[in-house]
């Protein structure tokens, strides 16, 4: 049976067949969709952690009593989940475990373009690169095997491209394995330092045995088009090289990448006048064929930045070879990013954007971002997930050296955001005695990845339904005396609360509570809290319309200033009454619908 699916739905299939008992992850784009889909499939525990670092250590303990376990996580995260996996790499696995890294070349949606491929390297496990569909899917199945036997954790490294293009996947039929018997393995497990030296010492075994197996990997060969020129690449890279060159040059194509076959690399070099080496970002496979001495392109041609697409190859490979050539250039308008019609969030920028002059504004990760442009122009920095309150709390500790010091930080993050590590460092806040502005934009989901639950939603990844946590009573129970929790939409009272804060000299927290506009699914309790909102749209009275453009100033998608009547008109399809336009008007143009008839 065939089905076309993303490498995301083929990763989770291949989770599926593999017979994979757990898993676990944190929503992050491009990786988002792979444990979505996993929740599908029965026989599966699929649970959304509240951070990498805990989704690892979940299916870390999943493998220890037996059971074969998986997380994923965008680049980004695995610097979260490193301190597991640095001594998971050590131990090994009971069941087989596999992790995902979905990397980002091109940055469309990250605050770096890490190539985590360097964590293979580093930690010293094997790795895995699918170049497609199909092979995300047969590659993680192959994936398991080897964990158990080479006992260790398989790091597999997907993009972008990987993660999100579509292709044909021929699927297989689920495995069926059993959950082995738990067994305490004290020396095996118990990671003191007596035990871990002997460790050690296992893992440069296991790294041995693996570079024996790199060479005859079914997932590293040759395509020999019998041409002088060769090109080694894995990954979507070698789907790039191949639209660019197509069978003019053979192909060295690597899918297990960690260790890298020397022999292999090797002998291909030394069969063509000219090799390529085309890889995104660093230049992994350069370096290691470098070590061999061998004289390769790589860098020097191809950028260490961005997608490494069949165009950027292509221009590389003519500048190198054809003077006067000229390719066309691509031509597309930019469209930058915004807040939905209806975002709870734009209200609260709205108001906090009149107190520029007063403040400074630490940010974080998550749909909040977009305040840095316009027409909000907020966001002072933005680090990290969970960095906004930390960060914000030394800035203000600085600041407050110099006597004649007026700015106050207001440190922003979301209630996702907040569960995954800014709760740690609101508590450093407290502790420290910080007198910053914490503002959790609570909107009951994590926004920005595509309304996944978390632990303030009230529901579990699988439907069932959850313990809500109560970010007032645990910003209270860490030592926050000064909370307010807010409705975002309620324009004067988000401009009280913000001054009410800038006037105390003690660390606050304010809380606004509004729901994403696209979130599909609330508690029976949350209906009454949220009064049937959005049921009214709001509507311009053009007669009272003088076209001043304020209400432009919320940044509403649904607002649009029409140039030939000078007038603004509300986009009736987009629009779902949130009334912050209705609220800055100064002409009181714009009304509830149906309202004044």
């Amino acid at each position: 049976m065939k089905k076309i699916l993303s490498g995301n739905e083929a990763v989770a299939r291949g989770v599926y067949e593999a017979s994979v008992h757990y898993a676990s992850a944190y929503p992050g784009t491009p990786s988002t969709e792979i444990l979505q889909n996993i929740s599908r499939y029965e026989g599966i525990i699929a649970e959304w952690a509240s951070n990498e670092k805990v989704a690892l250590e979940t299916v870390i303990g999943a493998s220890i009593a037996g059971g074969r376990s998986f997380a994923s996580m965008k680049h980004v995260g695995v610097n979260v989940a490193a301190d597991p996996l640095f001594t998971f790499a050590y131990t090994g696995v009971t069941g087989g475990c596999v992790l995902v890294t979905a990397d980002e070349p091109g940055m469309h949606s990250s605050q770096n373009e890490q190539d985590n491929r360097n964590y293979a390297k580093f930690a010293k496990i094997p790795m895995l690169e699918p170049a497609n569909s199909q092979e995300s899917k047969d590659m993680i199945v192959d994936a398991y095997d080897l964990s158990e036997e080479f006992d260790s954790v398989v790091l597999f490294r997907m993009t972008t491209r990987v993660c999100h293009s579509k292709g044909l996947v021929e699927l297989g039929e689920k495995k069926e394995v059993k959950i082995i018997p738990y067994e305490k393995k004290f020396d095996k497990y118990v990671s003191v330092p007596s035990i871990g030296r002997k460790l050690r010492h296992k893992v440069e075994d296991r790294l041995n045995k693996l570079k024996e197996y790199s060479e005859t990997s079914k997932w590293n060969y040759e395509v020999d088009n019998k041409s002088n020129i060769g090109v080694i690449a894995s990954g979507i890279s070698f789907e790039y090289a191949q639209e660019a060159f197509r069978d003019t040059v053979s192909y060295l194509k690597l899918g297990f990448t960690n260790p890298l076959p020397k022999n292999l690399i090797s002998d291909f070099c030394d069969k063509y006048d000219k090799v390529y080496i085309i890889e995104e970002n660093d230049p992994y496979i350069e370096e290691f064929a470098n070590g061999l001495g061998k004289d390769i392109i790589g860098k020097d041609l191809f950028p260490y930045y961005g997608e490494m697409t069949p165009d950027v190859i292509k221009r590389c490979v003519l500048s190198e070879n054809i003077d006067g050539v000229e390719i066309d250039e691509e031509l597309f308008v930019g469209r930058p990013p915004t807040f939905c019609s209806g975002c709870p969030h734009r209200g609260f920028f709205y108001e906090l954007g009149k107190k520029r002059k007063q403040i400074i504004v630490s940010g974080d990760i998550g749909c909040y971002s977009l305040a840095v442009g316009e027409p909000y122009n907020l966001m002072d920095w933005l680090i990290c997930m969970g960095a906004s309150l930390s960060s914000g709390h030394g800035a203000q500790k600085i600041l407050d050296l110099d006597p004649d010091n007026k700015k106050r930080v207001v440190s922003i993050l979301g209630d996702s955001t907040f569960f995954h590590t800014g709760i740690n460092s609101l508590i450093n806040t407290v502790y420290n005695g910080g007198n910053t502005i914490n503002v959790i934009l609570d909107n009951r989901t994590t926004g920005m990845t595509g309304q996944q639950d978390n632990p303030g939603s009230g529901y579990k990844l699988q439907g069932e339904v959850s313990t809500i946590l109560n970010i007032e009573a645990m910003v209270k129970a860490i030592g926050i005396k000064h909370v307010r929790r807010i409705n975002p939409n309620d324009l004067q009272l988000v401009k009280d609360t913000i001054n009410w804060a800038l006037e105390l000299d003690e660390a606050s927290v304010i809380i606004t509570d509004w729901p994403c506009v696209l979130k599909k699914k609330y508690r029976e309790e949350d209906y009454d809290h949220y009064n049937d909102m959005w049921k009214t749209k709001d509507i311009v009275i053009e007669d009272k319309c003088t076209g001043c453009k304020v209400c432009l100033k919320t940044g509403c998608p649904s607002l649009i200033f029409d140039a030939e009547n000078k007038k603004v008109i509300i986009d009736s399809n987009s629009c779902v009454g949130c009334d912050v336009c209705l609220q800055v008007c100064p002409f009181d143009a714009i009304v509830k619908e149906g309202s004044h008839e």
